[in-house]
């Protein structure tokens, strides 16, 4: 059954009455230009390749990523990676200087960044202590203006998925949007949300082709979202806001999925055997935590001594020291099975 939900009652004013830019590519959208002489949209006309302005609405991107999550294109918006997609959803339901967000420390930073770029409030509520949102601390918190609540699952940098449950209840119970952040998912056991986006009018969901796709150069976030969501995002977004180049690169990567199936595979395994080393061969390793990410977090005696040995050695991990819930905690990618060698080897080595 459907929640109650109506995206008219969060839409900001002023997008409401907003007219969307129309470029030369949306007002001309005929198929068949194999004949046509463009001269409407003051272009170089010597053809290199990347002279003309991409696909506003990157059609062929789409078509692929409808046909491989099974979701239709009108559920699709594609962004300058996931933080112009956030930033985007930021802009479109959010009042400035009136509204708040909810986010759970500790989680993906550029939710707070963009809250303050946006001036929206930003009101914390810690995850607990194993992980897991706190339903009713983050319901006790809200009021009529928070509009969106943030959700990053698998969880960054803690690596663990929420329990399903708990989402359901906060997607039945929270008055406002929730951002689901599934950049991790495809190294999850626990499934995408993406089924469920009928049945929850007020879910919005974002995934990146920079994680198990390898495409993290090219900068592609990708939202999934009702209709009505994603029409209102595209009437914000700038014109051209994926380039052909990516568009191009992302389009040959998505027609070798078992290509990219069997790279996620390689990094589950080696995410078991290095999580299995770690806990039993490394003595300052207090505990390595569960993880459905391709990253593992640590527990050691001292981070910031860890960390600058690590750099000594030839090796770069993240220090998540700082964040709540995390004190003298190190996050560390998983990498390819010579990489994961060096950096064992660097961990038994330093003292």
């Amino acid at each position: 059954m459907k929640t109650d939900f109506n995206i008219e009652n969060f839409v900001r004013e002023n997008i409401k009455s907003l007219k969307p830019y129309s470029s030369a590519r949306d007002e001309y959208k005929d198929a068949n230009t194999q004949e046509m002489i463009f001269l409407d949209a003051n272009e170089n006309p010597f053809e290199n390749g990347v002279n003309r302005y991409p696909d506003p609405q990157q059609n062929n991107v789409k078509d692929l990523l409808s046909e491989i999550k099974h979701i239709p294109k009108e559920n699709i918006l594609l962004g300058n990676g996931s933080d112009e997609v956030l930033d985007l959803i930021f802009r479109a339901f959010c009042e400035p200087n009136i509204d708040n967000i909810i986010t759970l420390p500790p989680t993906y930073g550029m939710y707070g960044v963009l809250a303050d770029v946006n001036a929206i409030e930003n009101r914390k509520v810690l995850l607990a202590n194993n992980f897991q949102p706190k339903i009713d601390e983050i319901l006790n918190i809200t009021d009529q203006h928070s509009k969106i609540l943030f959700l990053c699952s698998p969880n960054n940098p803690t690596g663990n998925s929420f329990n399903v449950n708990i989402i359901e209840k906060l997607l039945r119970k929270f008055k406002g949007l929730i951002v689901l952040d599934e950049a991790y998912i495809d190294f999850s056991e626990q499934k995408s949300w993406l089924g469920k986006l009928d049945k929850f009018p007020n879910l919005i969901i974002t995934q990146t082709l920079s994680k198990a796709y390898g495409l993290a150069g090219i900068r592609l976030g990708i939202c999934y979202a009702s209709a009505e969501i994603i029409k209102i995002l595209n009437n914000i977004k700038p014109p051209y806001n994926v380039n052909e180049l990516t568009q191009q690169k992302a389009i040959s990567r998505l027609q070798r999925l078992d290509e990219i199936q069997n790279e996620i595979e390689q990094l589950v395994s080696e995410r078991r055997r290095l999580k299995k080393e770690l806990e039993c061969c490394v003595s300052y390793i207090e505990k390595v935590y569960p993880s459905d990410g391709n990253f593992l977090l640590l527990k050691v005696d001292d981070a910031n001594k860890r960390y600058n040995q690590l750099i000594e050695y030839g090796v770069v991990i993240r220090n998540r020291t700082t964040q709540p819930l995390c004190e003298n905690c190190l996050r560390i990618s998983v990498g390819v099975c010579e990489e994961n060698q060096k950096l064992i080897r660097a961990l038994k080595a330093i003292q």
